[in-house]
């Protein structure tokens, strides 16, 4: 993945930013889904910038964003964290998931602020790792806490943990795209982010959706966050790579006490179904099954046509294409958008983009004061 300053070449997820023109209301798929497995569509590519130069994006309770924040105080930040994800997901393939995932339950909780890596400070606050989507599952803290330590020796008190994670997503998930060289679009990274001063067990609790929620859980759960029922979908498709555990999705395999998704039982692919209770009947519920059988290594929009064929792993994934899929109240059929990605990658790109920009600017006005830089990622500074 080449990258120039602080742009970033999006053959990383053909992740196309064309400037909001994505229009995926109510369609219907009459026909199979057109699969576009790679990560970039193949057409032209289109260099796309939100919120740089004049403009900057604003992240709530006054932080501003932009591409140039370390270009002069740490120029060579960008290189330090794609090296260490690189280095961290070339050893541990499944690291690429763990990593979006983490930044994921750290922008739920008051804000993309790096306070998920925070540990508990007794008695000042209990930390959001032994919250119960967080315990035990979690992963990624020590590659973080790798890229810190060398950005500390390069630029110290400079780069906050909040942009290291804003930054190892994109460069995770080139491990997990089609080796192509051209077609894609870029993007220059949003920074400026602070990190918090505290962290919050309680709005682990509350805000994180659970495997088990329904659609009109999920998207309330996004809402209350600042986000959409269009955010929620297209979010989602991040599980197109990763891992779950049986615990997790294991009323969809007894058809027992499940609500969102229904029982796999359901499917059209007995395969499937049967492989996945092979893989938990002899374990205590802690085997691990991919989130996408079909093409588990490739960031893609399998996801979505699993989802049509029934084959969506956690009840809360294949809640998006049931027919409860269009909630009372939302801007965008759920289940029409599920439809949309499946038929066509490029639209699933765009949106999936849009997305996690967007979450990226969540910021709890107030939460944690103005922020620090921490200098460990796992602790407040000793003067805060």
């Amino acid at each position: 993945m080449a990258c120039s300053g602080a742009t970033m070449s999006l053959q990383v997820v053909g992740l196309l930013l064309l400037a909001l023109t994505s229009s995926v209301a109510a369609s219907t798929v009459e026909s199979a889904p057109s699969v576009n497995k790679s990560c970039v569509t193949g057409s032209a590519g289109a260099a796309v910038s939100i919120g740089y130069g004049g403009a900057r994006a604003s992240a709530g309770a006054g932080v501003s964003l932009g591409a140039d924040v370390y270009r002069a105080t740490c120029p060579r930040a960008e290189d330090i964290v794609r090296a260490g994800v690189e280095r961290a997901v070339a050893a541990d393939p499944r690291m690429a998931a763990s990593l979006l995932r983490l930044h994921f339950h750290d922008c739920f909780v008051n804000g993309c602020d790096g306070s998920v890596l925070l540990d508990d400070k007794p008695p000042f606050f209990v930390g959001e790792k032994t919250a119960v989507p967080n315990a035990n599952s979690l992963r990624g803290f020590e590659v973080i806490d790798a890229i810190k330590a060398e950005l500390e020796r390069e630029c110290p008190v400079t780069v906050s943990c909040a942009d290291i994670f804003f930054q190892s997503q994109f460069t995770s998930l080139d491990h997990h795209c089609s080796p192509v060289q051209s077609g894609g679009p870029s993007w220059e990274v949003e920074a400026g982010r602070k990190d918090s001063r505290t962290a919050s067990l309680q709005g682990a609790n509350v805000n994180l959706p659970a495997p088990t929620s329904g659609a009109t859980t999920l998207v309330q759960k996004f809402r209350n966050v600042g986000l959409s029922a269009k955010d929620m979908v297209a979010l989602s498709g991040a599980h197109t790579i990763g891992k779950a555990r049986c615990t997790s999705f294991s009323a969809r395999l007894s058809g027992v006490g499940v609500s969102a998704g229904g029982a796999l039982g359901a499917s059209k692919d007995l395969t499937f179904l049967q492989s996945l209770q092979q893989l938990c009947s002899g374990s205590s519920g802690s085997a691990l099954a991919h989130l996408d059988l079909a093409t588990p290594a490739t960031f893609d929009n399998q996801y979505y046509i699993n989802l049509l064929s029934g084959d969506g792993l956690l009840p809360s994934d294949q809640a998006l294409a049931s027919p409860s899929g269009a909630v009372p109240g939302t801007d965008d059929d759920i289940a029409s958008l599920v439809a949309a990605y499946a038929f066509d990658a490029s639209v699933f790109f765009q949106d999936f983009a849009e997305s996690m920009l967007r979450m990226g600017r969540l910021k709890a006005p107030g939460g944690g004061g103005d922020g620090e830089v921490r200098v460990n990622c796992r602790v407040v500074n000793s003067s805060s």
